[in-house]
C-alpha cells in the first residue's frame, strides 16, 4: 500500500466512530450502519481529496444521505414486520456509540428514543439527529441536507414537538445505580421463579414488547398491565429463563439484561424506569439483530451476572 493510500485509509479510519454513530441513530441498525460506513469508504476511496477542506463535514454529508436512502426502503419493509420492530441493541461499555457521560448523552442512544424516531419522516430524523446528537449548526445542516436554514429549524421543530408529546413521555431520570440494581432484582426474581418479586419490580401499566423478526416465537403485540406481563414471564413459553444465564450489561446507554441459553445469545432486555418501577420492557429476540451485540459480548464486553463472573464466553 502506497503512501497516499495508507493516508487516505487513515484519515477515513479516524472518522470512522462519529460515522457509525451517526448511521445507528438514523438507522437503529448496528448491521446496516457498519454497511452505510463501508459504502462511504467507497465513495471516499473514489473522490478527489485535494477538493474536500472538511473531511468530517464531506463524510456526514454522504453517511447521511445514505441513510435517507434506506430509510425510504425500510419504511415499507417494517410495514411488513412479524410483531413488533425494535432497534438492534449496542454494546455502549466501551464507547462504540460515543462518549456517554451524561442523563443527555445516555437519553440519546437509549432504546425508547429510537422506537420514537421510527415516528419521524426520514428527513425529520436526519435534523433531530444531527442537532441533537451532534450538535450541528441549522447552517450546518442545510449544508448536510441541501436545505434552507428556515426549512431546517422548522422540520426540527416538527420533530422535537413530536418526541416531545405526552404520549411519548420517555422513562423518567432515574440514576444509573438504581436501575442497574432494578434490572439485578429483575433477573433475581426471573430465575428463582418468584412471582411476588416480580409484581414488586413492575408499575400497573407496565408494557412488554418483544421482537421476534418471524423467525422465533415472541408476542406479536405489546402486552399491557402488569397481571398480563406477569402471566407472559412466567407462562411456559419462557419458563426456560431459569436455566439460561442472565446478565446485566451496559445497552445503549443503559443496564440492560442480556439471556444466553449455553453459548447462544438468545435475547435482550432494556427498561424504561418510572416512579421507581419498571414501566416498559423492550425484549429483542430476532437472531439477525442479536448479531452484532453477540460479537461486542465475544470481543470483550463485560457485564454484571448472579455469579459473579465476567460476562462473555
Amino acid at each position: 500500500m502506497t503512501a497516499r493510500a495508507t493516508e487516505t485509509v487513515d484519515e477515513f479510519e479516524s472518522h470512522r466512530p462519529r460515522m457509525f454513530g451517526l448511521a445507528y441513530r438514523m438507522l437503529g441498525s448496528a448491521e446496516e450502519a457498519e454497511d452505510v460506513v463501508q459504502d462511504a469508504f467507497l465513495r471516499w476511496n473514489g473522490a478527489d481529496r485535494d477538493g474536500i477542506d472538511r473531511p468530517g463535514a464531506w463524510l456526514a454529508k454522504v453517511i447521511t444521505n445514505l441513510c435517507l436512502n434506506r430509510l425510504t426502503s425500510a419504511r415499507a419493509q417494517r410495514e411488513r414486520y412479524t410483531g413488533p420492530w425494535l432497534p438492534e441493541p449496542v454494546v455502549t461499555e466501551s464507547g462504540a456509540l460515543g462518549p456517554l457521560e451524561s442523563a443527555e448523552q445516555r437519553d440519546a442512544v437509549s432504546t425508547a428514543l429510537l422506537v420514537l424516531l421510527e415516528r419521524l419522516t426520514p428527513t425529520e430524523r436526519a435534523v433531530y439527529v444531527l442537532r441533537e446528537a451532534f450538535a450541528y449548526s441549522h447552517r450546518e445542516i442545510a449544508g448536510v441536507l441541501d436545505v434552507s436554514e428556515a426549512n431546517s429549524r422548522q422540520l426540527y421543530r416538527r420533530a422535537a414537538a413530536r418526541i416531545a408529546a405526552p404520549e411519548n413521555r420517555l422513562r423518567a431520570e432515574v440514576e444509573e445505580a438504581r436501575l442497574r440494581e432494578l434490572v439485578k432484582s429483575f433477573i433475581t426474581a426471573s430465575q428463582e421463579g418468584d412471582l411476588a418479586g416480580l409484581e414488586k419490580l413492575l408499575t400497573a401499566d407496565v408494557t412488554f414488547c418483544s421482537d421476534g423478526g418471524g423467525a422465533v416465537r415472541a408476542a406479536l403485540r405489546p402486552i399491557e398491565g402488569r397481571d398480563k406481563v406477569l402471566r407472559f414471564l412466567t407462562g411456559p413459553s419462557v419458563r426456560a429463563v431459569a436455566s439460561m444465564r442472565l446478565d446485566v450489561v451496559e445497552i445503549n446507554g443503559a443496564p440492560a439484561l442480556v439471556a444466553r441459553a449455553g453459548d447462544t445469545l438468545v435475547a435482550t432486555a432494556s427498561f424504561e424506569v418510572r416512579g421507581g418501577a419498571i414501566a416498559v420492557i423492550r425484549s429483542v429476540l430476532s437472531p439477525a439483530k442479536l448479531a452484532f451485540v453477540e460479537r461486542q459480548l465475544t470481543e470483550g464486553g463485560q457485564g454484571w451476572s448472579p455469579s459473579g463472573a465476567p460476562v462473555g464466553p
